[in-house]
């Protein structure tokens, strides 16, 4: 048999099995899409939390203070203390002492009231200094940002998150404005780009401005000098390991504590990416066993179905017999037959004889009892009475001069 055969062999089938193979089909793609579904919604979710943590920058450590002790003997959580000063942000800073840190961003700051006419808004203020754009990863997209002179010299500027310049100011251009932060009149020389939301809120709903403009006008701690948290950015992915060793050895040694007692915590971006893409892969896994299973599902249906296909197939050829079909041998019957329907001509007559063996019973045809089914033979039967129908509405011949058995 040729491929071309076996080809139209095979669209032979599928026409005469049109449900058949439709729902094979339907239990082959129900499997596949299965799989790459889940395996695609597994994989779209880990690069939306890693992309999520790239946001708050690239090649990031984050230091935070340590825990305090009430009187009472109550420890506070993490970063109740107020143990990372500007100080610390500028040791860190020295490349003599981290050579593999890029730049340093001390932050503080809190929820404050703003005003802008009118209108009112609550929105978190950050001070920081001037290479917090940078390090964490923001850009400007009306205006500017301020520089390290407007830090030093205290003024009274600020930069607006796009939602806090939409709530506050509405459609108008921010980019000159004065608004009122917590009583103190600044002037916006800024607009940020659109972050979006991430796990720790709106991104856009801020008030940026200099750390020593907040600490000598709006800041209420005991220690003006002190930061919530340090964002360092090293040089390099290769360089962050590095970096987090000479951030902890220059904080131990400003500090004058040891890794026991040591009164701050460093975490480390590579660290948050690694736990929350661990996460995401054991999701995937799951997602993945369950598709595994909808294919093997759709697998065993589709094999039964075959099997079925065979099954029949076998079916109609064994009914068919070991001497073939016998709507083949029922061709060669005469029209006048009043023969049994197995009858057939047995080969040359005897010398002088021309006589017809007589039909043999059903027990004893050939074949019979191979078969011992009576479905096939009542099959056979109605075949034989439909051609028998067939040919009692042809017209008769004129019957030949009968011989006897013993001319």
């Amino acid at each position: 048999m040729t491929w071309l055969e076996t080809l139209r062999t095979a669209y032979d089938s599928l026409r005469t099995r049109r449900l058949r193979s439709a729902l094979t089909m339907l239990g082959i793609l129900i499997g596949i899409a299965a799989v790459m579904l889940t395996v695609g919604l597994g994989q779209g979710a880990q690069k939306q939390v890693t992309d999520q943590i790239n946001k708050l920058g690239s090649n990031l450590l984050i230091v935070t203070p340590g825990s305090t002790t009430s009187s009472s003997g109550v420890r506070g959580g993490r970063g109740s203390a107020t143990t990372l000063t500007i100080d610390d942000a500028a040791v860190l800073a020295d490349p003599s002492v981290a050579p593999d840190i890029a730049r340093v961003a001390p932050t503080s700051g809190g929820s404050q009231s703003l005003v802008a006419g009118t209108t009112t808004w609550t929105s978190n203020v950050v001070a920081t200094n001037a290479e917090w754009l940078g390090v964490r990863a923001r850009s400007v997209a009306q205006g500017r940002f301020f520089t390290a002179a407007e830090v030093t010299s205290e003024n009274s500027v600020a930069v607006l998150g796009s939602t806090t310049a939409a709530q506050l100011l509405g459609s108008t251009n921010a980019v000159g404005q004065t608004i009122t932060v917590g009583g103190q009149n600044v002037t916006v020389i800024g607009v940020l780009n659109t972050e979006g939301s991430t796990t720790g809120g709106d991104q856009d709903d801020l008030v940026v401005m200099p750390l020593t403009t907040y600490a000598s006008r709006l800041s209420t701690s005991a220690n003006p000098r002190s930061v919530s948290t340090i964002y360092i950015e090293a040089k390099d992915a290769t360089s962050l390991s590095a970096a987090y060793q000479e951030t902890t050895n220059a904080l131990l040694s400003a500090h004058g504590v040891t890794l026991a007692t040591q009164d701050f915590s460093v975490s480390s971006q590579q660290a948050i990416v690694e736990t929350a893409t661990s996460t995401s892969r054991i999701l995937t896994v799951l997602l993945g066993s369950i598709a595994a299973i909808s294919l093997l599902v759709g697998g065993i249906g589709v094999m039964n179905i075959m099997l079925v296909s065979v099954t029949e197939r076998i079916r109609d050829r064994s009914a068919q017999g070991s001497r073939g079909d016998p709507a083949d041998h029922l061709a060669s019957v005469p029209r006048r037959g009043q023969l049994a329907w197995a009858r057939r001509w047995s080969g040359r007559p005897r010398a002088g004889h021309a006589r017809r063996r007589d039909p043999a019973p059903i027990g004893q045809l050939p074949g019979c009892h191979l078969a011992g089914r009576r479905r096939r033979w009542a099959r056979r039967l109605a075949r034989h009475r439909h051609h028998r129908r067939r040919l009692s509405r042809q017209p008769r011949r004129a019957p030949g001069p009968h011989r006897s058995p013993s001319q």
